[in-house]
């Protein structure tokens, strides 16, 4: 009998404590609080997978076992690399807005946005591979969206281009595979790779097919962060609004000349060089050729956001 009681309360009390750390994590950070629970409410869990998920409307059948083992692994990485998934919250508050009505514009599921945060962490990332940008474009690949690559001019820096010239990939994706989910698969395995495989393995889904470890992940790295991005504290990330990084108002300039100097021009608005090539990545160079008299649309940042010696 007395073991039974035993038993009980420590149930019991384990009960609470979770409880009481759950509570603790879900509670929205203020001021007055954030301080004190930087380094005392850190807890490790099993995350309970969802009811029910989709990409792009379509169905994630998580009632097979390997399905929900690869869910399971993605969720759990994305949630306790904790210094990443904050990096990535506050990232997509940024570029989020920028992304979203370009997909929108080109008929690309909403869902698409975490394919960038996949690719580069949503930053202008260059891989071992010689891919660039938030989307990670070849060289190839890019030239042949109608992007400018040069030594002068890089667009796959550019964001709302790079989008573009993303969104067009799956569209073509899409229409050569059949689904959105096959899609988003190819971009990481490539169209003709993904297509390969499902002509030799005799099926039709993205989630029938066994594939190498890098792809067969890649989608559920997608679904990981659209999880925990939607919903960012069920996972226990703790934040304010003040904390997330802010889009920058900027107004545009158009130059359909040579610019001798990047640093000059930067001056004469009020600028210096470093800011303006945070704001116009895609500019590769302190000056620009322009030879042909393109018209180029420079982005400078509206006055008083920096404060510039």
């Amino acid at each position: 009998m007395m073991l039974d009681v035993k038993k009980i309360l420590m149930l019991i009390g384990l009960v609470s404590v979770v409880g009481v750390s759950i509570n603790a994590v879900q509670d929205a950070p203020t001021d007055e609080n954030q301080n004190g629970k930087l380094v005392h409410d850190y807890n490790i869990y099993a995350i309970p997978l969802p009811m029910d998920l989709d990409f792009a409307g379509e169905p994630v059948p998580l009632d097979e076992p390997d399905i929900a083992e690869r869910l399971d692994r993605e969720l759990l990485v994305n949630t306790y690399w904790q210094s990443n998934g904050l990096l990535l919250i506050k990232r997509a508050n940024k570029y989020f807005p920028v992304i979203e009505p370009i997909l929108k514009e080109y008929g690309v599921p909403d869902d698409f946005k975490y394919v960038a945060v996949i690719e580069s962490s949503l930053t202008n990332a260059v891989s071992p591979a010689g891919a660039r940008g938030f989307w990670q474009i070849m060289e190839a690949t890019g030239k042949e969206a109608g992007l400018e690559i040069n030594s002068n001019v890089d667009e796959r820096y550019h964001l709302e281009k790079a989008t573009r010239a993303a969104c067009e990939y799956f569209l073509k994706s899409k229409e050569r595979l059949g689904s959105w989910t096959l899609a988003a698969a190819a971009y990481n395995a490539g169209n003709y790779g993904v297509d390969k495989q499902l002509e030799r393995q005799e099926v039709g889904a993205f989630y029938d097919l066994l594939l190498g470890d890098e792809t067969s992940r890649y989608v559920f790295r997608i679904l990981a962060v659209k999880e925990i991005l939607q919903d960012p504290r069920k996972f226990g990330f703790n934040f304010r609004e003040k904390d997330l990084y802010q889009n920058i108002p900027t107004y545009k300039v158009e130059v359909d000349t040579q610019v001798t100097s990047f640093t000059d021009f930067a001056q004469k608005f009020g600028i210096n060089y470093k800011i303006l090539k945070i704001h116009n990545p895609w500019l590769r160079e302190g000056h620009l050729n322009n030879s042909t008299g393109k018209k180029y649309i420079i982005e400078i940042p509206e006055e008083g956001q920096y404060s510039v010696n």
